[in-house]
């Protein structure tokens, strides 16, 4: 795809993978200059291709000859379906689905004409393969020959777990909406990730690798443990990826999450952990006790008025998990008196420039 020049999203793609990462690293340590030279973990990468568990997928074209990927700067289908980037048992779905749009009727939505109702196909892959399938709809209109078809979709695609259609009425580059139908009695994807088993349900963020969020989470935990919290607050909890591995005897983990679905699917995750729903700056300036650990991993604009809290506070150590470095910097100089003291790089998105970095700080 990219050396056709069909897309151009992956800019470091045919880069050497080594070289991808070095450059990742030394843009992180300059960008937070303030961890000792020691304190910076070996950059960590897992695969280059095959590493996606997700794909947003752009439907356009026709009804009989649907496009699945993205749109051209005319708003015209463009096909991604062989990128090289998803798992193999994600990209393995792709013909079985784009048949589905065919047989069920659901046409594709026009963009330049604003008129169609498939607007994106949204799948999720699990380690064991299973398969999240949503399909986002401008409206209703083909809700019920989704649920009449769906018995096909099911048997060619025999690893398929959870399917919804979610309603997104507004011609704007919104990838979901509010109202979410489940069609399938599952309404979770059981995603294992580093010995703990999380739940997805449709509307739920969850990291793009899974073999990197296993790190990230491992990382977490260790350096958690070094600290022997006893009481742990999850700020942008999600699903509780952190939550459930830092879950353990003897420590009351937090954790908080406005999604009220992704807290239902927390309580699954992790049993040992509390989960809450609710605003993350509302949740600390409400608290009694104050955390020994604070973790968060906030959305990619940073954390906003949490910044001031935790400069404000007493919390000793904080877990700070980002994929954007401009807003971790922003939020590193909001809290001077939080003290960086160990990093590390971990490459999320091979042949971007893009990756996660977590650091750990210690209030001086």
């Amino acid at each position: 795809m990219f050396d056709a020049g069909v897309c151009r999203s992956c800019t470091a793609m045919g880069r050497d993978l080594a070289e991808q990462l070095a450059a990742k690293h030394a843009a992180a340590v300059a960008a937070v200059p303030m961890v000792p030279v020691d304190g910076w973990a070996p950059p960590f990468a897992g695969a280059g291709a095959g590493y996606r568990n997700r794909a947003k997928l752009v439907v356009a074209g026709s009804l009989q000859h649907p496009t699945l990927g993205i749109l051209d700067e005319d708003g015209r289908g463009v096909d991604l379906t062989r990128c090289g980037l998803y798992e193999p048992a994600l990209a393995a779905s792709f013909g079985a689905l784009r048949q589905f749009v065919t047989r069920a009727a659901i046409e594709p939505y026009d963009v330049p004409a604003r008129r169609g109702e498939l607007k994106y196909l949204l799948v999720t892959v699990s380690p064991d393969g299973a398969l999240m399938v949503r399909f986002v709809l401008r409206s209703t209109e083909a809700l019920a020959r989704v649920a009449k078809h769906l018995p096909w979709l099911h048997e060619a695609l025999g690893s398929l777990v959870v399917a919804s259609v979610n309603i997104q009425p507004v011609h704007a580059a919104v990838l979901e909406g509010e109202r979410e139908v489940v069609l399938t009695p599952a309404s979770t994807l059981a995603m294992r990730v580093g010995g703990v088993t999380l739940h997805l349900p449709p509307r739920s963020f969850f990291q793009t690798n899974t073999a990197v969020a296993a790190e990230l989470y491992r990382q977490a935990a260790v350096w958690a443990d070094g600290l022997a919290p006893t009481n742990v607050a999850d700020l942008y909890c999600g699903v509780g990826g952190f939550a459930a591995h830092l879950a353990a005897p003897g420590r009351h983990v937090v954790g908080v999450e406005t999604s009220a679905a992704a807290v239902a699917a927390a309580r699954t995750s992790a049993p040992g952990a509390t989960f809450v729903t609710g605003d993350a700056a509302e949740h600390v300036r409400g608290l009694t006790a104050v955390p020994d650990l604070v973790v968060v991993n906030p959305p990619r604009r940073g954390l906003g008025d949490l910044a001031a809290w935790l400069q404000s506070s007493t919390v000793p150590h904080v877990l700070y998990s980002s994929c954007h470095l401009p807003s971790l910097v922003a939020d590193l100089a909001a809290m001077p008196a939080l003290n960086p003291v160990r990093a590390r790089v971990l490459d999320m998105f091979p042949q971007t420039a893009h990756a996660e970095v977590l650091v750990l700080l210690a209030r001086q």
